[in-house]
């Protein structure tokens, strides 16, 4: 995917995301999700953290440097997004994500490609990364995922295209296989999905994409080449 096709994902996944929390009922909102510490009402939290960030430099500056008096990297940032709005209530807190992500998206999309290239430190689990692999697949996989687990938390309907999950679970699988970098045949079933394999002599894996992307992102316990995640 190029960075114009990441940025039309973006948009399309905040889209879906809002939609969906839009049907979410004041039960569900105290739900627990697959996100260990979180409920639904904080998984809200964090995405408007994160697409502020991506609106402004100096916003995701800012979540760096206070997220270290918690915790290093990523999990850092996360704390501070969701702290600073343990009191904002949901209607707002969507209010909000459609107006960071609008800018979000905007800024994200304007981001020079000698500037993407850049390597810098995230910390953990991130590592050293370009700025581009951050702000196109991080923040966009981080959006899917989290509409992932509000529906299996809420048990709404996952609506699930080829054209736009399955491009992103493409992504997944490929970042997968070049980390592991073992023989496999990996078929994954559901709209999402596809068949992919490295060269012949790999025993075939089968089962359903949105179950091998949550084991991908640490929702669910993988044995074998399983094992191997991958960042969201």
């Amino acid at each position: 995917m190029t960075h114009d096709d990441w940025m039309a994902a973006a948009e399309l996944e905040y889209r879906r995301l809002l939609e969906m929390f839009a049907g979410l009922t004041e039960e569900d909102w105290q739900r627990p999700t697959d996100c260990d510490e979180w409920d639904v009402r904080k998984v809200l939290a964090h995405l408007v953290g994160g697409a502020e960030s991506t609106a402004s430099l100096r916003e995701l500056w800012r979540l760096q440097r206070l997220g270290r008096s918690f915790r290093p990297g990523v999990d850092g940032m996360n704390d501070v997004e969701v702290n600073e709005r343990a009191d904002t209530p949901p209607a707002r807190l969507l209010t909000d994500l459609a107006a960071a992500a609008d800018r979000g998206v905007r800024a994200r999309r304007r981001i020079p490609a000698a500037v993407r290239v850049l390597r810098v430190p995230f910390g953990p689990p991130l590592g050293f990364r370009s700025i581009g692999y951050l702000m196109d697949r991080i923040y966009t996989r981080d959006a899917w995922m989290h509409r992932i687990d509000i529906s299996t938390a809420t048990s709404r309907p996952l609506v699930l295209t080829a054209d736009h999950d399955g491009r992103i679970v493409d992504d997944i699988v490929r970042e997968w296989a070049h980390d592991h970098r073992q023989p496999y045949r990996l078929t994954l079933t559901g709209p999402a999905g596809g068949e992919w394999s490295s060269e012949t002599g790999a025993d075939p894996l089968t089962l359903d994409a949105v179950l091998f992307c949550r084991i991908m992102a640490g929702r669910v316990a993988g044995d074998g080449l399983l094992h191997q995640q991958v960042p969201f």
